[in-house]
């Protein structure tokens, strides 16, 4: 490994055994402390869960002027080693990586992905100075390519080589993908953007992608600067497509996104030269939405941050009572930089706040859990979900986006700004980095002209439902009512597959559990008295949740039977009255446009 006197703490990651998913990692510490000591981080800005990186870790070992050195462990992610001070220290060890999440590291005979988070330990006492990253070639990795936001120092065609970064912070917020992938580019700001993809086919429509990309991006960077510069100079979109996932994860200057393969744009056979596009799907637009959240992330919580997360600890929980800030604002952009963009149109961006006003409104969790104790539960209850979740917490995600619409809605209504400036205010303000909620509160009563203390303490800090109909009545929306979905007017989540009906969670105050319905119970049938006297009364198997609407027929009271623990079990049911659920659209389009398109 070459050395560097201008960088202390230098890794050097290969892939070991693409079969057996092992990357191997070398560590070089110039100059260590005596008794040096290491860790690696049990978590990953921006998803917030203890994930305990250090249980892929294995085979460590340390040398020192060519001897071996005793290295030991401590507790779970930190170990030490009985080092001189001085002489160069190197450590070697091994990760296993097979989760294709964004989150922490993936290899395979396809590709590699990792965060280094997962595979490059901390140096106690050098974490702020400079470090090197050299991504090794070898016969594994023929024919691949390396992508990364790390500033290149000397890289080859492909991109392996050596990255620099100024400080951990900064090595492990710039992820690596390499692989066998699509890549295409486009400028937006000023500013090179390249657009990286896993797991397509040819039949890819690269050019849509691209454009609607940098038409997304265009959009954010006018939101916050004008016509002025983004704050980095040059971005990177890591994909992968697979057959069933979904998910992304923000970083300094760029993001690593998961969507199905199937909700990329596609081309459609022709007999011309250049194939036709195919008409833009739900899962398209969805993905979209997920481009635009993260890329929306680069300004709010990457740089415009909590001011819990001044310095992160990779140790332990950061916790902050802002995520519905930092997360909900940015969903209630995402969907709304899409609609600005020109990439949905009115009626489109109308039936997906619908969609989000439905799914807070279904959930009971909202009458027990704040979105700003939402926001510090974080860590032990919105990433750690089980049956009950529905019933015990509010998403910091959907509520706290509707807390956003709210107030923009409430500015406008007023007319002395709008949530935009706002939020340019806050990024003005806070310089582009820690914020509390104080800042905030400052920001809405200079620029809205009064106190907002009201509205943050009733739609943030309690339980009340938010006076969405009237505000958005008020901005040219028409608000009307359908039927709910049969599983929420039962009060039950569900999975149907082969034929099977498993019950996945049972809604607080349902029907369903004071029928004495549960989670993990498979519907099997129902017994349905006797329409008429005289009459007999049936059984019958189901094999969906719709068969139960239709075999109950009039009856108000139905027999659901259930398999629990091999046990078979009666839960009488009375028939719930029907429940409503929210439907959006456009009562007034010059009014609307004002807030759509400005």
């Amino acid at each position: 490994m070459p050395r560097a006197t201008t960088t202390g703490v230098r890794f050097t990651v290969s892939v070991q055994d693409a079969n057996a998913h092992l990357f191997a990692v070398t560590l070089l510490i110039e100059q260590p402390a005596k008794d040096q000591r290491v860790s690696l981080p049990v978590w990953i800005p921006g998803s917030y869960l203890v994930r305990e990186f250090s249980q892929h870790l294995q085979n460590l070992q340390a040398r020192q002027d060519g001897h071996p050195v005793a290295i030991r462990q401590l507790d779970k992610n930190h170990w030490q080693a009985d080092s001189a001070a001085g002489k160069p220290l190197e450590l070697r060890y091994e990760v296993y990586a097979f989760d294709a999440s964004v989150r922490t590291a993936f290899l395979d005979s396809t590709r590699g992905f990792f965060n280094a988070t997962s595979l490059c330990l901390r140096v106690a006492g050098q974490e702020t100075r400079p470090h090197a990253l050299e991504i090794a070639a070898s016969g594994h990795t023929q024919g691949w390519n390396v992508v990364t936001g790390l500033p290149a120092h000397s890289v080859d065609a492909a991109g392996f080589g050596h990255y620099r970064a100024a400080d951990y912070d900064e090595l492990a917020d710039c992820p690596v993908e390499m692989g066998r992938f699509w890549s295409g580019q486009f400028t937006a700001g000023g500013v090179e953007h390249r657009f990286v993809i896993s797991g397509a086919g040819a039949w890819l429509d690269g050019e849509r992608l691209i454009e609607d990309t940098r038409r997304i991006c265009e959009t954010q960077i006018a939101f916050w600067h004008g016509d002025g510069a983004p704050p980095f100079s040059s971005y990177v979109f890591m994909l992968h497509a697979s057959a069933d996932g979904y998910g992304g994860l923000e970083h300094r200057n760029s993001t690593a996104l998961i969507c199905q393969r199937a909700d990329l744009p596609r081309l459609r056979p022709s007999t011309s030269d250049k194939p036709a596009a195919l008409k833009a799907t739900d899962g398209y637009t969805t993905l979209l939405g997920l481009i635009s959240h993260e890329y929306f992330h680069t300004w709010n919580v990457k740089r415009l941050r909590p001011a819990e997360f001044k310095r992160y600890d990779y140790d332990a929980e950061n916790f902050t009572e802002l995520l519905w800030f930092f997360e909900g604002f940015t969903s209630y952009y995402d969907d709304l930089i899409l609609r600005r963009a020109g990439l949905i149109d009115d009626t489109a961006y109308l039936q997906l706040v619908a969609k989000t006003i439905n799914q807070v409104q279904q959930t009971p969790g909202r009458h027990l859990q704040t979105v700003a104790q939402a926001s510090f539960d974080a860590w032990v209850k919105y990433y750690r979900m089980n049956e009950n979740t529905p019933n015990a917490t509010v998403s910091y995600y959907t509520k706290g986006s509707l807390v956003a619409l709210c107030l923009d809605l409430t500015l406008r209504r007023e007319g002395h700004t709008t949530l935009d400036a706002v939020m340019r205010e806050l990024w003005q303000r806070c310089k582009g980095a820690l914020m509390r909620e104080a800042d905030l509160m400052r920001a809405l009563k200079r620029l809205g002209k009064r106190s907002f203390d009201g509205e943050i303490a009733a739609w943030v800090h309690s339980t009340a439902d938010l006076p969405l109909i009237d505000l958005l009545q008020g901005q040219g929306a028409k608000f009307t009512h359908d039927k709910a979905p049969l599983a929420q007017q039962l009060g039950l989540r569900v999975s149907e597959t082969g034929g099977s009906v498993q019950v996945k969670t049972v809604l607080r105050g349902g029907a369903s559990e004071a029928a004495g319905m549960a989670a993990g119970d498979e519907w099997l049938g129902l017994e349905l008295a006797a329409v008429r006297r005289g009459g007999a009364a049936e059984a019958w198997r189901i094999h969906k949740l719709d068969d139960v609407q239709m075999l109950r027929g009039q009856r108000t009271r139905v027999t659901a039977l259930v398999s629990r623990d091999n046990r078979l079990l009666k839960c009488p049911l009375d028939w719930p009255t029907e429940s409503q659920a929210v439907k959006l659209g456009v009562a007034d389009a010059a009014h609307l446009g004002k807030w759509l398109s400005d």
